[in-house]
């Protein structure tokens, strides 16, 4: 188990975008975020407290979280030098990244030292079988997005919370980092070898009763040429019975690729629909997840109306305006 509450790592990173996981555990778990630690440079901001390493542990934090999504998932020298110290001060590391905290000398030498213990979360712990397409019981809904980073984890965890709300049976199935730092279990998809991604997820979400939903936590996007294969896993693994488009309509080309811009919502629906009935022919597109983060509250709920008028569907920023009607959509089914 990971020790709670966190001081959340935002290192130096450039910008909002880059803390995805520290914002998620923020955002979801507020009371197991006693801080944030940032270092010179760092272009974001949680609006937690900064505070020092020692500040963290006067607060009462066991585990410094790296909260930055990296291109490549690296840890950097400077990273190292804090952590090591973070190890000194009997603090535990909890990261999502792809370069291990256990292939990191100076880190599991100061770990053995101090008795810290490193969570390396995007490790496979479990002998996952080859996906066989066989037609499980209960209902799935997997958010796709028209990017990376554009709100599917969000939408799967707010109409989670409003199942709840409602005591309809609901789960929320995490398979990413961040997802996993949030709930404390599931699948780190993109780590797991590829003949075994749709499986996978298949064991993530077994048999169940009829009237219960599992919500797939959605990653990659199908029109991303770096990470289109997740997607792919999510769709034929997960034989969802509801597909959520999930959109950010500020974004200027995909995320890291300058040369690609996003597809429309009705090319995400005619691709992705198709696909997902490979597996699950009664699948349906029930509505649309928008970020409207970056719009004034008239600008958003304008463009909403322009979208649901468009699409025929009901849209909603999930996060902003909770996630009633896109739940009322799945309850429909």
């Amino acid at each position: 188990m990971i020790e709670t509450p966190y001081l959340l790592f935002l290192g130096d990173a450039p910008d909002q975008l880059a803390v995805k996981v520290a914002q998620g555990i923020k955002d979801w778990r507020p009371e197991n975020s006693v801080g944030q630690f940032r270092m010179q440079g760092c272009g974001a901001d949680l609006g937690l407290k900064d505070m020092t390493l020692a500040e963290g542990k006067a607060a009462g934090a066991k585990t410094l979280v790296i909260g930055v999504a990296n291109r490549g998932g690296m840890i950097s020298q400077a990273w190292r030098d804090v952590m090591v110290q973070a190890l000194q001060m009997e603090y535990d590391i909890a990261s999502g990244l792809h370069n291990l905290l256990r292939d990191e000398g100076p880190l599991t030498a100061a770990a053995q030292t101090h008795g810290g213990t490193l969570h390396d979360v995007r490790v496979p712990s479990v002998g996952y079988p080859i996906g066989n397409g066989v037609k499980r019981s209960g209902k799935r809904v997997l958010a796709v997005g028209t990017d990376c980073s554009v709100g599917k984890m969000y939408t799967a965890l707010a109409m989670d919370a409003e199942m709840n709300k409602r005591r309809m049976k609901s789960t929320f199935r995490a398979t990413g980092q961040t997802g996993i730092l949030i709930t404390g279990h599931g699948v780190p998809l993109d780590a797991v070898v590829a003949d075994f991604m749709a499986g996978s997820i298949e064991y993530l979400t077994p048999d169940n009763e009829d009237d219960h939903w599992d919500h797939i936590e959605g990653q990659g996007s199908l029109f991303h040429a770096s990470y289109s294969g997740v997607t792919m896993a999510l769709i034929h693994g997960g034989q969802p019975d509801a597909l959520i488009l999930a959109h950010e309509p500020t974004r200027t080309h995909m995320r890291g690729l300058p040369d690609y811009t996003l597809p429309s919502l009705e090319t995400l629906r005619d691709t992705a629909l198709p696909l997902a009935r490979v597996v699950n022919p009664a699948c349906e597109v029930v509505g649309i997840s928008v970020n409207t983060q970056h719009f004034g509250e008239d600008e958003a709920l304008s463009y909403l109306e322009g979208v649901e008028k468009r699409m025929g569907l009901p849209a909603a920023d999930p996060f902003r305006q909770g996630a009633g009607r896109l739940v009322d959509a799945l309850d429909a089914m």
